[in-house]
């Protein structure tokens, strides 16, 4: 099968390590120790990535280190370097309109107010695909949107999110294996109770 690139958006460093902004990051490195390969920082690409076989298939999982709103700078060369279409591409990130414990599996649309896509945008066609994971929107009335999403999980969050995460690894391999369609259909379909 041909290679794809499962790449989970976030920042870099331990003061954003636990936020609901890197849900991406916090993904793409369990996907890895589910692999047993280990994220290695490169600086050709301003991103730490590794290569793993799953499902048949060669996949370098990514995790940008250019920070959030700058993506699609590490994104476009990993992929023009190592001949990965967009459509073998899957971008995995927190989306505030979805609940927590929820995602949804997608191709094309906007950006969503999400300065990681919108970055991959200015750098790539738009027909990756995208897995967007579930933080829910502020909780503070007033509060800056950037508090929001750069605030720490509670531990009911984190909680949620660990026992969500077989399910969203099960969509990924799904993903991989059978394609956009089939993975939609057992992600999107499914509810979060």
């Amino acid at each position: 099968m041909k290679p794809a690139v499962v790449a989970g958006l976030g920042n870099p460093g331990p003061m954003y390590a636990g936020t609901r902004h890197n849900m991406g990051f916090n993904l793409v490195g369990a996907l890895a120790r589910q692999a047993q390969v280990s994220l290695q920082s490169d600086s050709r690409f301003h991103a730490a990535l590794s290569k793993a076989t799953l499902q048949n298939r060669p996949v370098w999982f990514v995790q940008p280190l250019t920070f959030m709103n700058n993506s699609g700078q590490a994104l476009q060369p990993i992929c023009q370097f190592y001949k990965i279409p967009p459509e073998a591409l899957l971008v995995i990130y927190d989306d505030i309109t979805l609940a927590p414990g929820t995602a949804k599996l997608s191709v094309g649309g906007s950006d969503g107010g999400h300065n990681g896509i919108t970055s991959i945008l200015q750098y790539l066609p738009n027909t990756f695909h995208r897995l967007r994971i579930g933080i829910g929107p502020k909780q503070i009335p007033g509060q800056d949107l950037a508090d929001h999403v750069l605030g720490k999980l509670t531990s009911t969050e984190q909680e949620l999110f660990l026992e969500k995460l077989p399910f969203y690894i099960q969509g990924v391999n799904l993903w991989l294996s059978q394609g956009l369609a089939i993975a939609q259909n057992f992600i999107n379909k499914k509810t979060s109770t």
